[in-house]
C-alpha cells in the first residue's frame, strides 16, 4: 500500500488471480449495495466525465480509482474467506517490517541528516526528507503508519485479554513501540492526534466492556505509561515538535488569503494552519463560481493552481498546493454531488464499524475521516487503495457477521 508502482502490480495480481475463479463469487443484495457504496467515488467520475477538458487526463484520474471497483467486487464477493483477525496481524508485521528496513536504510544512506536529528539541528524537515526517501508525501506515510500503531495497540490489549505467553506479550508491545516510534519520526499532527484517539477508543471498546473495574485501572495505567513514555524521551529530545504543535501551528492567523505579506512564508507558515484555511478558502471560492457540477476530475488542481494566479497569491502559486480537504476537493471537481459521495464513502465506514462495536474499525474510520479534513487522500493512488482495500475488508468482515447471526 505504501508504494504505488509494487502496489499496482499487486492489485493486478489479485485481479487475475480472482478472475481465474470468477464463478466462486457469491454477492448478496446487501454486498452489492456496499460495492456500489465503496466504488461511488469512481462511479461519480464516470457519471461526469464527459465535464473533463482532457480526455487523457480524465482516463488517468479514473485509473487512480478503478481499485475502488475491483476490491469490493472480489473481497465482498469472497467474504467467507477473509480472516479479519490474521489479515490485521499480516498487515501489522509487514508494514512495520518494511519500514523498520527503510529505517535503517536512511541510517545508512544518509548519515549527515542523522547526525543532524540528533543534534537537534533542521528537525522540522526530518520526517518528510524520510518520507523522500521512501517515495511517499509524508502525511500519507504516517496515515499508513498511525492505522499499523492503532492495530499493534490492539492486539497488545488482546494479548493480555487471551493470557497470551509473556514472550508473546513483550513481542507485541514492542511492535507497537516501534509503530509508534515511526509515527513520531515521520512527526505529523493529524497522525499522532489519531492515534492517541484511536488508543482511547481501543480502551473504551476492549477493555471497558471486558474487564472488570481493577483490571480496568491497571490496562489504563499500562497504556498511559507505554504512550506517555515513549512521546516523552521523544519530545524531550525533539524540542522542534514542541515549537510545531505550539506556536508554529496556529501562527498568523489574522493573514488569511494573504500570506504573501509575512516575510519569508516559506520558513515561517509552509506547515501553519493559516497556509491550509488560505487553500480552502481559494477552494471554496473557485467552487461556488462553478457549481453545479464543478470543474471536472481532471481540471481540478490547474483551476486552482489558475485561481492563485489570477488573486496574486504568489507563495500558493509558487508551491502548487492542491486543497488540502477531501470534501471541497470533490466540491471543486464534481460539484454539489461531490462532498455528498465523500460523506457516504467515508460515514459508511463509521457505521460498519457502530454496528460491529469492533474498535479498530471505527478508528480506521476516524483516522481517514480526519485525515481528509486536512489533506485529500482520495486524490492519491495510495489513499484510495488503502481506504479501498480496507473498507471492503471490513464490508466482508460485517456480510460475515451478518450471515453468522441470520445462521443463529
Amino acid at each position: 500500500m505504501i508504494f504505488r508502482k509494487p502496489c499496482t502490480w499487486i492489485i493486478i495480481g489479485f485481479v487475475l488471480f480472482n478472475l481465474c475463479f470468477i464463478k466462486k463469487i457469491k454477492l448478496s443484495r446487501l454486498a452489492v449495495l456496499l460495492v456500489l457504496v465503496i466504488a461511488s467515488p469512481l462511479l461519480l467520475e464516470i457519471l461526469l466525465f464527459w465535464n473533463n477538458d482532457s480526455l487523457r487526463e480524465g482516463l488517468k484520474s479514473l485509473e487512480k480509482s478503478i481499485s475502488l471497483l475491483f476490491f469490493p467486487l472480489f473481497i465482498l464477493g469472497n467474504y467467507q474467506r477473509v480472516q479479519f483477525n490474521k489479515l490485521l496481524q499480516y498487515y501489522s508485521y509487514a508494514t512495520t517490517v518494511i519500514v523498520l528496513f527503510f529505517f535503517i536504510r536512511f541510517i545508512v544512506v544518509y548519515p549527515e541528516l542523522m547526525d543532524k536529528y540528533l543534534n537537534g539541528i533542521d528537525l522540522w524537515e526530518m520526517g518528510y526528507s524520510f518520507s523522500n526517501s521512501v517515495g511517499i508525501h509524508a502525511p500519507a506515510l504516517n496515515m499508513h503508519l498511525a492505522f499499523v500503531a492503532i492495530i499493534s495497540m490492539y492486539f497488545v490489549f488482546y494479548a493480555f485479554r487471551r493470557k497470551r505467553n509473556l514472550v508473546y506479550k513483550l513481542f507485541r508491545i514492542l511492535l507497537f513501540a516501534l509503530s509508534f516510534f515511526f509515527v513520531l519520526f515521520v512527526n505529523t499532527r493529524m497522525a499522532l492526534f489519531n492515534v492517541i484517539v484511536g488508543t482511547i477508543i481501543i480502551f473504551l471498546y476492549e477493555v471497558i466492556r471486558n474487564y472488570d473495574f481493577k483490571k480496568v485501572v491497571l490496562s489504563l495505567s499500562f497504556g498511559v505509561v507505554i504512550l506517555g513514555g515513549i512521546l516523552f524521551l521523544f519530545v524531550k529530545n525533539n524540542p522542534y515538535m514542541q515549537e510545531k504543535y505550539s506556536t508554529v501551528t496556529f501562527a498568523f492567523m489574522d493573514k488569511v488569503g494573504k500570506l504573501d505579506e509575512i516575510e519569508n512564508p516559506e520558513a515561517k507558515v509552509f506547515n501553519s494552519f493559516v497556509t491550509r484555511v488560505s487553500i480552502w478558502k481559494s477552494a471554496w471560492e473557485l467552487s461556488l463560481d462553478h457549481l453545479p457540477f464543478g470543474v471536472g476530475a481532471s481540471d481540478g488542481k490547474p483551476e486552482l493552481f489558475n485561481y492563485y494566479k489570477q488573486t496574486n497569491q504568489h507563495f500558493l502559486e509558487k508551491y502548487q498546493f492542491p486543497t488540502h480537504n477531501q470534501f471541497l476537493d470533490f466540491l471543486l471537481k464534481f460539484g454539489v454531488l461531490g462532498p455528498l459521495v465523500v460523506f457516504l464513502y467515508i460515514f459508511t465506514i463509521g457505521y460498519l464499524g457502530y454496528d460491529l462495536k469492533n474498535a479498530i474499525v471505527i478508528s480506521f474510520f476516524f483516522l481517514f475521516f480526519t485525515s481528509n479534513l486536512t489533506d485529500d487522500f482520495l486524490l492519491r493512488f495510495d489513499g484510495i487503495a488503502f481506504s479501498g482495500f480496507w473498507f471492503s475488508v471490513f464490508g466482508s468482515f460485517w456480510l460475515h457477521v451478518k450471515a453468522t447471526a441470520c445462521k443463529e
